[in-house]
């Protein structure tokens, strides 16, 4: 048997802001402007967005051709579609959305209005075989979230493990902090792509200990076991995602992905 490598990083890349749904200012990673599709498939679109109560909202919207995982971070979210679901998603807590062959959907702030809200949505493409699928729809709440906590690093998982929240494509969603002193190492399987992306602190990740700090996004080039640790005397945290890429044209249509 073999020695598993470290993960190398491919790139770091930096995020931008665009105007969404009703006049929602978000930052962008995915799409990027710095790296192709082909480096991170299956992941399609990456947005961070801080709501205030007096924001306005997503009115109603289409989507068909791939899963969505919006993940609350602080605040609390509502969501209505129209297959007649409708649910409140508490910080610490996700939703996931899988439109298949098509689905309309809205997204707002919900009951709890004593802070903004700070969320992360992620698009995952289905493979061609999969985009016809009957739309579905599954909430997770914060308590069902599981949580480790090893040599200074405490990783929730979204999705992975023993998380009851499933994606048609294979998939690692992790919220990880990692504490000044700490390591963080977590084996991924070697034909997996995707990416951490860091949402406060500044760390140092894959084999060459590459920086990065907040806001940007660390591409995960080759390699199998991937490594992290803070940079200087605060925590890092940061998302890492890894999916089984399908190697399949992409054709983007708006809200659309054929």
């Amino acid at each position: 048997m073999g020695t598993a490598t470290s993960r190398k990083i491919a790139k770091v890349a930096d995020t931008y802001e665009v105007m969404e749904g009703a006049g929602v200012l978000v930052r962008r990673a995915l799409p990027s402007r710095e790296i192709s599709y082909e480096d991170v498939d299956p992941f399609l679109l990456l947005d961070f967005a801080t709501m205030h109560p007096d924001d306005p909202a997503f009115p109603d919207h289409p989507h068909r051709g791939f899963e969505i995982i919006t993940y609350i971070l602080s605040g609390s979210a509502n969501h209505t579609d129209s297959f007649g679901n409708r649910a409140e998603i508490r910080a610490g807590g996700a939703q996931r959305i899988t439109a298949g062959k098509g689905m309309a959907h809205g997204e707002g702030l919900g009951g709890d209005r004593s802070e903004a809200i700070l969320a992360l949505q992620l698009w995952i493409n289905l493979e061609k075989a999969q985009k016809s699928v009957e739309p579905d729809y599954q909430t997770l709440e914060p308590e069902d979230v599981p949580v480790i906590a090893k040599d200074g690093a405490t990783v929730k998982v979204i999705v992975g493990d023993d998380s009851p929240m499933k994606l048609l494509t294979p998939t690692m969603y992790l919220d990880v902090t990692v504490d000044p002193g700490g390591e963080f190492t977590r084996s991924i399987p070697s034909e997996f792509q995707g990416f951490a992306f860091v949402i406060e602190g500044a760390g140092l990740f894959g084999k060459e200990a590459t920086r990065a700090s907040t806001g940007q996004l660390v591409v995960l080039g080759s390699g199998e076991n991937f490594h992290a640790a803070a940079d200087g005397d605060d925590p890092v945290r940061f998302i890492l995602l890894a999916g089984q890429p399908h190697r399949e044209p992409v054709l983007w249509r708006g809200p659309f992905v054929d």
